[in-house]
């Protein structure tokens, strides 16, 4: 197994991405801190992954909020004594050019979704280093290539990409690696709604080589080779995962 002996803490963990990358590194031997701002969410996937043998603890936690970070953080490592991965998976969409952009969508964007980044690396790197362990964190190729009427989320994400790069020069000397994942659409909970609407399902299809929307298995299977040792050799990495969506 590629996690057997590890610990992960993955943010936003109770649906979409997170929940696949729960799931599958669960599968692969990894005790899983399962985060999500919904409680009942995040207890779902622990029974899903400890019905089938796994360990895993649900934390319910806001990323937006630095102490609720710094309490999951704390509490994972409480139970399981060390932390190896921490996928800072958690974030929002929020629709609208820069004149439709509220000021108060701007700021949960970048709450959420860059500042939750921060506040994960912030804390769990002392426990990282301990471990030689690493970080992997969701952008987006909307933080790679122009991306229309998103631009809370696509600057948070673009973000997320520099942020991941700094953090891996600043401790590759440490043994911590640090990468990020750039999906592009995705059928999530986030996309559900929008994808309904034939017009916007071709839209968002129109650009990309592959002709299919990626799902969280695509995202949770990146993820999985990031954090183990078949990735030992990469930091500050961003990886698409995105059809041929940002080649194109």
């Amino acid at each position: 197994m590629l996690l057997e002996n590890k610990v992960a803490l993955i943010t936003g963990a109770g649906s979409g991405f997170g929940k696949a990358t729960s799931l599958l590194f669960a599968s692969e031997g990894a005790r899983v801190a399962v985060v999500d701002i919904d409680k009942n969410a995040a207890e779902a996937v622990v029974k899903e992954i400890t019905d089938k043998g796994g360990a895993a603890i649900a934390i319910a936690a806001n990323v937006s909020k630095d102490d609720d970070v710094r309490v999951a953080v704390e509490a994972t490592v409480a139970e399981f004594g060390q932390l190896d991965i921490l996928f800072n998976n958690a974030g929002i969409y929020r629709y609208g050019n820069a004149e439709q952009t509220s000021i108060q969508d701007w700021h949960a964007s970048v709450e959420v979704n860059l500042s939750g980044v921060f506040y994960g690396i912030k804390h769990a790197i002392e426990h990282l280093k301990k471990t030689h362990g690493n970080i992997i964190s969701t952008a987006s190729a909307g933080g790679i290539i122009g991306f229309p009427s998103a631009v809370s989320y696509a600057a948070t994400k673009g973000g997320v990409i520099s942020l991941t790069r700094a953090v891996a020069v600043d401790y590759a000397a440490d043994g911590v690696r640090c990468n990020a994942i750039a999906p592009g659409t995705g059928v999530t909970g986030m996309t559900e709604g929008l994808l309904q609407d034939k017009a916007v399902l071709d839209a968002f299809l129109a650009p990309i080589p592959m002709k299919r929307l990626g799902q969280p298995d695509d995202v949770a299977r990146a993820a999985l080779f990031l954090a183990s040792d078949q990735a030992s050799y990469l930091t500050g990495v961003v990886l698409p995962v995105d059809g041929g969506w940002t080649m194109s």
